[in-house]
């Protein structure tokens, strides 16, 4: 069921790319940064094709505790989809306490993951540094940190080479617009990834955003040349001489920075 939330990390488990392992842990209410992501992906999974996950996220929404989903469902930014399945289960929304946290519903009581002791083991030995034990964690305790840890473990897992680890650094609600404007701004960031920061659009509000997304050369050129119109005539200018841009991208900007000049 489409819950009506939309942020990378949902729409990542809705386009179904997500292994069934992840999709197990989700299902048991265990990926989840906020209370509007764990509440979709349960709902979410109880379609899924794998009928244990299917029933795992039926059976986690059992043991929801009834009295805090509905002081949530009474919250202003709640989809509509999510009160009515609610609703057909007997939980209205209760308007008179609202749940104000944005902490998960169900707290799954996680083991400790192994990254949290990144920064004493690199500093136990010299030669170990923080990026390279990043990326010997399992993929789920690197999804852990992507939506809990530091700003500093967002910064190496936003390059991670699985693709569902950076997708839940986009969906930390951690992450600061600073921190998605230096992404922005990262070369050695798959397209994918740069494709939904520039599909955001609260992200793309930001000039300095689209502006960084302009000049990656990792950029989509298609998604970049859509952001031409928005720039000012000196980033224009300096993207009609850039050689680190795509071909397509620099043609238009100068096309752009002539129609200007007339």
């Amino acid at each position: 069921m489409d819950a009506g939330v939309r942020s990378p990390l949902i729409d990542f488990f809705r386009r179904g790319e997500v292994a069934s392992d992840i999709r197990m842990l989700a299902a048991q209410g265990a990926m989840a940064p906020r209370a509007h992501e764990q509440l979709a992906l349960l709902l979410l999974l109880v379609d899924d094709q794998d009928p244990q996950i299917a029933s795992t996220a039926a059976a986690t929404i059992d043991r929801l505790p009834r009295d805090s989903v509905s002081r949530f469902l009474a919250r202003k930014d709640v989809p509509q989809p999510m009160v009515q399945f609610f609703a057909a289960r007997g939980i209205e929304p209760d308007t008179t306490a609202l749940e104000e946290s944005d902490k998960p519903l169900l707290e799954t009581g996680d083991a400790p993951i192994a990254g949290d002791v990144v920064e004493d083991e690199a500093a136990a030995d010299e030669n170990v540094t923080p990026s390279l034990v990043l990326s010997g964690l399992p993929i789920i305790d690197r999804m852990k940190l992507a939506m809990r840890g530091t700003r500093e473990q967002r910064s190496q897992l936003i390059r991670d080479s699985n693709k569902l680890v950076a997708v839940a650094v986009l969906s930390s609600p951690k992450l600061m617009e600073t921190e998605v404007e230096n992404f922005a701004r990262m070369a050695n960031l798959t397209e994918d990834v740069l494709r939904i920061i520039g599909t955001n659009r609260a992200w793309v509000k930001n000039y300095n955003v689209v502006s960084a997304l302009t000049r990656n050369p990792k950029t989509p050129p298609a998604l970049a040349m859509n952001f031409l119109q928005r720039l000012n005539e000196r980033d224009l200018k300096r993207l009609a001489t850039d050689r680190n841009v795509a071909e397509p991208v620099r043609l238009a900007a100068k096309k752009f920075v002539s129609k200007a000049l007339r």
